[in-house]
């Protein structure tokens, strides 16, 4: 399974810690020196999930022909429409027909597993170029006036064709891949919520976030990497889910790799949730260089977890 093309899109609205300071009160300094975020970006009036993984999208299709795509893997945990989804949306702009077309959520690890949903589809031969695109409207949900999460979010969108044999040299081989659940463990039920029908994204336990994101992450990445009989001194870059820089660091330093291998976006996007690997990837697509090993490592909200080895 390889990664042949990525993409991403990003709304034009820079929102600074200086909004969070008049709003709340909340320091530039403060918020950098606990998130490591100065700027994210937030969708414009009339954006929304759909329309921004369609711009991803639109931008995919200038790097590669998408008209054979025989599968849409589409996942998000901030929804424009729960029916529409926007796989369908995705499918309906490039004018497809008689495809699977799929959409879920496993909060921000949903990256993941959408390409682990493609990486089933190829082994069942009932795909072999698919489409993942991940997208997430966090400021539709968002309450800026919460002190204790209002300043992380983001917004994003990214889209890869990923394909079962490689169309070209440069193309990204996956060469491990895994996903789990950690729900049975402390607050993974409780740390991070968002209740449409009662309120938006909340994070009141955010301390017992981070201890696990810690653990799970580093335990992750060296899982897949023994998978394809890799070690941990083989590894060019580390790419973690972009939910705080601390977060990343310390992952780093459990791997103990240095902070020159690590790949981060989250200072300039904020957190952009399951979107927010796959763009650091398109950001970076060019800087690889043949040989290199990458390792994508996520976690989520309800404590899902993943590891992904990718090699140039």
């Amino acid at each position: 399974m390889y990664i042949h093309a990525v993409s991403h899109y990003l709304p034009t609205q820079v929102v600074g810690n200086e909004h969070f300071t008049q709003l709340n009160g909340l320091s530039n300094e403060w918020i950098i020196e606990r998130t490591g975020i100065a700027e994210r970006r937030k969708a414009a009036p009339g954006e929304n999930t759909n329309t921004m993984s369609v711009e991803a999208v639109t931008r995919l299709q200038e790097q590669a022909d998408l008209s054979d795509v025989d599968l849409i893997v589409g996942a998000t945990y901030t929804p424009h429409d729960t029916i529409a989804t926007l796989a369908h949306v995705v499918q309906h702009h490039l004018g497809i027909a008689d495809i699977p077309v799929v959409s879920i959520s496993s909060a921000c690890s949903s990256l993941l597993n959408a390409i682990e949903i493609v990486e089933g589809y190829f082994a069942l031969n009932k795909a072999k170029r698919a489409l993942v695109v991940v997208s997430e409207h966090n400021t539709a949900y968002n309450n800026d006036q919460d002190k204790v999460s209002g300043h992380l979010w983001g917004d994003g969108a990214s889209a890869l064709l990923i394909t079962k044999e490689r169309g070209a040299e440069g193309d990204f081989e996956v060469l491990s891949l895994l996903t789990g659940g950690a729900a049975h463990t402390g607050k993974a039920t409780e740390a991070v919520v968002l209740k449409p029908l009662e309120q938006g994204v909340i994070m009141p336990n955010g301390r017992d976030v981070f201890i696990n994101a810690c653990t799970y992450m580093p335990k992750a990445s060296q899982q897949a990497l023994e998978r394809c009989g890799l070690t941990i001194d083989q590894v060019d870059y580390v790419l973690p889910h972009q939910a705080n820089l601390r977060i990343s660091r310390n992952v780093m330093n459990t791997l103990g790799l240095p902070e020159e291998k690590l790949l981060s976006n989250i200072q300039r996007l904020g957190n952009t949730g399951c979107a927010g690997c796959a763009i650091a990837l398109s950001e970076n697509w060019s800087m690889f260089q043949p040989g290199q090993h990458i390792v994508v490592t996520v976690f989520g909200g309800g404590y899902s977890y993943g590891a992904m080895v990718i090699r140039k």
